[in-house]
């Protein structure tokens, strides 16, 4: 599911999966690189609102509904179960499931996984997680802001390590690296979006 060839049997040129795969069988036994993701989403009903949102205005302020209980204080749980209980089934090393800051946001956290295996796992569990939201006539969404004004954002933050950030002074390898994070980061425009409250 995560790969293209073209018709001779050769990597298709958008097949990145490929490429990548090349450089952490490289890498795997020397630096045993694992990447964790946590993926944020928002559920919609058809008309595009927030899943459970009143249709004529807004729910209370944010604040109760971060890994919250209840009817008035989460929306979609059965849709995340369901999600969550299929990742498993299917094999996927899904490894939590929690309501977020925003009522109808939640997130789910694939990982650790070894090297090129983080794609492949995010991909298929983004793929069900679609399919049983339909089950439940909702859509989902993985826009980084799908709520204009001070609402929260939902991003799909990364989590990294090899053996030597793992090892006896592993701060030090993970101070150096920094500047070189920052850069992939910096000024893209679903980043903007995610962290600017009032866009």
């Amino acid at each position: 599911m995560c790969e293209t060839y073209s018709k001779d049997g050769t990597p298709h040129p958008t097949n990145k999966r490929y490429s990548c795969d090349r450089i952490m069988e490289r890498v795997m036994d020397e630096e045993n690189p694992e990447f964790a993701i946590e993926q944020e989403y928002t559920l919609l009903d058809y008309d595009g609102h927030p899943f459970g949102w009143p249709k004529s205005g807004y729910p209370g302020q944010q604040g109760p509904y971060y890994c919250a209980v209840g009817a008035t204080n989460v929306f979609g749980t059965q849709i995340s179960e369901a999600h969550y209980k299929a990742c498993l089934y299917a094999g996927l090393c899904v490894s939590g499931s929690n309501a977020e800051v925003m009522p109808a946001q939640w997130e789910y956290q694939v990982g650790p996984c070894p090297g090129i295996a983080m794609g492949d796992e995010l991909w298929v569990s983004r793929y069900i997680l679609h399919r049983a939201a339909e089950d439940f006539g909702v859509i989902v969404t993985l826009d980084p802001k799908p709520m204009p004004g001070d609402w929260n954002g939902a991003g799909g933050h990364c989590n990294f390590s090899t053996s030597r950030m793992k090892a006896d002074n592993g701060m030090k390898v993970c101070l150096y690296h920094l500047s070189h994070l920052i850069s992939f980061v910096t000024g893209t425009v679903l980043n903007f979006r995610y962290f600017q409250g009032s866009v």
